[in-house]
């Protein structure tokens, strides 16, 4: 006998295939309440949610009432016409504990942490949260001229970078310097040398959120 698909081998915890059918039948555990659950998520009404999938309207429905047990095609329409991947389809999403969930940390302007560098002045951002998975810190840039700087600035991490006012010279390690301005923004692996220097009259801020 053949081995089972890679399909069945990675979900085979989560449905059975009945193997008296010509194609193999999902049955998985409560697989239409989860694809309710999945529709009602993006908003969508059983006519949207038919029109995106491929499936008809009844089909659907069936589905979610446990009625009928979708073929493999109709869990790759399901899959690609919801934007899912198939481990969301077949598994429950993580429940926050009230220990982990419900977090957050007002600041007020002007009332973040100062610190202060030779070329920046930090003001850091949400400081009375620990363990947090992002550091966000608004920065102005006094430095006017890259000869200030002694090297290029690393760490660990990736960062998003958002010009509030002014106007920025931003350096990295392997691209051609770039001017950015108001409005302007950038995404960046934190381990390649970049810094900053401000190119118009007036200091420029910058919103910073390293992950």
């Amino acid at each position: 006998m053949p081995d089972k698909p890679a399909f069945l081998k990675e979900n085979q915890q989560f449905f059975s295939v009945n193997r008296d059918n010509a194609e193999a039948i999902v049955e998985p555990l409560e697989l239409g309440k989860r694809v309710r659950e999945i529709r009602l998520s993006q908003n969508l009404t059983l006519e949207e949610a038919s029109k995106l999938t491929g499936l008809a309207r009844s089909t659907l429905s069936k589905i979610e009432n446990e009625q009928i047990s979708p073929t493999f095609t109709a869990v790759n329409k399901l899959v690609k016409g919801l934007g899912i991947d198939i481990p969301q389809l077949f598994t429950q999403p993580k429940k926050k504990s009230p220990a982990s969930g419900g977090r957050r940390d007002i600041t007020r302007r002007g009332e973040g942490k100062p610190h202060p560098t030779p070329t920046y002045e930090h003001e850091l951002l949400a400081t009375q949260l620990s363990s947090k998975k992002m550091i966000p810190f608004k920065t102005t840039v006094r430095t006017h001229s890259w000869d200030e700087y002694q090297d290029w600035i690393r760490h660990d991490g990736e960062e998003f970078l958002y010009v509030l006012s002014g106007s920025i010279m931003f350096y990295t390690e392997f691209y051609e310097p770039i001017e950015l301005v108001a409005g302007d923004s950038a995404y960046y692996d934190c381990e390649m040398g970049h810094a900053l220097v401000s190119t118009s009259k007036k200091d420029a801020e910058v919103l910073w959120v390293t992950a």
